[in-house]
């Protein structure tokens, strides 16, 4: 059976960090180019038609003028959350109580798991969205689903059970123990087993005891080939908890360091609101941190500071935060990171929000030796977006004098009518 493919359409792939000081936007040009997939990888991109005999009688695919880039990687979602999405008006701790915890609740059920996981990842794909970062419930149950879902469809994610032993209803509580022995036995049925990849997920630091987040800390030592992924200051009032809850430690990233949960590996979702020796520290150990735009502004978190932090040097990763984020969709994700960043008085450059929800996203998740671009060796998980996808987009983009003014109408009220095509491995979706 020949599993060749080759893929054209203008290709957008990134060979440096568009936030570098040096960056020439110049350089990257969107032209027609054949990208060779050879059982879902991509062999090589090319101008002409055939890379070697190999691919005469591969499946040819023609794009057209549509541009095809990577997949879009968001770095922090919570897949329970998908059937409560855009719920009205409540701060972080009062959304929470009001309706994540009631629905979370739901997931110790495998069917009602499934049903969801199912749900959530196809609207994902039919978004663009290739891979993703999973927060699940405290059911070992939820996690089954999600890591099942994604891999009936050969999909590269990242989940993990969510823990916590303190300040949640009855049901929705496990404990040190239990937090401990039932991510170990998920770590070994499903680390690095097809396309998938475990984050052990202290929710955050309110919710978990000292002595679950030490567990945490030791399973962590015990499997450092894991992410760890968890949440850190994005609300004032969450911020003043945490000093209540910890009154011992330096500020709230340190509710991590003293028990481990602080490396390298490390994702830290929001990191609004940081001290600055939480961005020293973020900074020396190479950790991760994900902006979640639509929820920051849904939620009334605060305003990240992309700039700052890249500046900083520190990874960033983007993330739709489904269900506290109020959409699905990556390209409304880097709309709302350009209108945030505008508003601490930054333009990001259209290649700069590709790049975050690309390459960005897969880097903070240290797989971007896999996923996050087109290029030989990487996983053919591709995105096809039409840059006329509406007759408003389609009437500005028509006035565009180069590819970026092309680009940046689709990112800023593009949606799923956008989206061409999506390809997981190489096959169409």
């Amino acid at each position: 059976m020949n599993n060749r493919k080759i893929i054209k359409g203008r290709v957008l792939s990134f060979s440096e960090n568009p936030f570098k000081h040096y960056f020439n936007f110049n350089s990257l040009l969107l032209d027609n180019k054949h990208i060779y997939v050879n059982n879902g990888l991509i062999e090589g991109i090319g101008d002409t038609p055939n890379l070697n005999p190999a691919y005469d009688n591969a499946e040819r695919i023609d794009h057209g003028d549509h541009v095809i880039t990577a997949g879009f990687v968001d770095a922090h979602v919570h897949y329970p959350q998908t059937a409560i999405i855009a719920s009205w008006g409540k701060r972080l701790i009062d959304w929470l109580n009001t309706y994540t915890f009631p629905e979370e609740m739901r997931f110790g059920d495998p069917t009602y798991a499934a049903e969801i996981a199912e749900r959530y990842v196809e609207f994902a794909l039919h978004n663009g969205t290739t891979s993703m970062a999973s927060y699940c419930t405290i059911h070992p149950e939820s996690v089954e689903a999600f890591f099942t879902a994604a891999a009936d469809r050969n999909m590269c994610v990242v989940a993990g059970k969510t823990c916590m032993d303190r300040n949640a209803p009855d049901g929705l509580r496990d404990s040190a123990k239990s937090a401990y022995d039932d991510s170990k036995a998920l770590i070994e049925r499903w680390q690095s087993k097809g396309r998938a990849h475990y984050a052990i997920a202290p929710r955050f630091s309110p919710t978990s005891t000292p002595e679950q987040l030490e567990a945490l800390g030791a399973l962590w030592a015990e499997h450092p080939e894991c992410l760890m992924q968890t949440h850190l200051s994005e609300q004032t009032d969450e911020i003043a908890w945490v000093r209540e809850l910890f009154p011992n430690a330096r500020d709230y990233l340190d509710t991590y360091e003293t028990f481990g949960l602080l490396g390298e590996r490390g994702l830290y979702g929001h990191a609004i609101h940081l001290e600055p020796r939480e961005m020293d520290r973020l900074a020396e150990v190479g950790a991760s941190v994900v902006h979640c735009p639509t929820s920051n502004t849904f939620i009334g978190s605060g305003l990240f500071n992309t700039a700052g932090m890249m500046a900083r040097e520190i990874n960033v990763g983007v993330a739709t935060d489904t269900g506290g984020g109020s959409s699905f969709s990556m390209l409304r994700t880097m709309a709302a990171t350009y209108e945030i960043a505008q508003l601490r008085g930054v333009a990001l450059h259209p290649a700069q929000l590709l790049w975050l929800a690309t390459c960005g996203s897969a880097r903070a998740l240290h797989l971007d030796n896999q996923i996050g671009n087109i290029a030989s060796g990487m996983a053919a998980d591709m995105v096809v977006l039409d840059l006329a996808s509406t007759p408003a987009i389609a009437q500005r983009s028509a006035r565009a004098e180069d590819i970026w003014e092309e680009i940046f109408p689709t990112i800023m009220m593009g949606d799923d009518r956008a989206i061409a095509a999506t390809y997981v491995a190489g096959q169409r979706v």
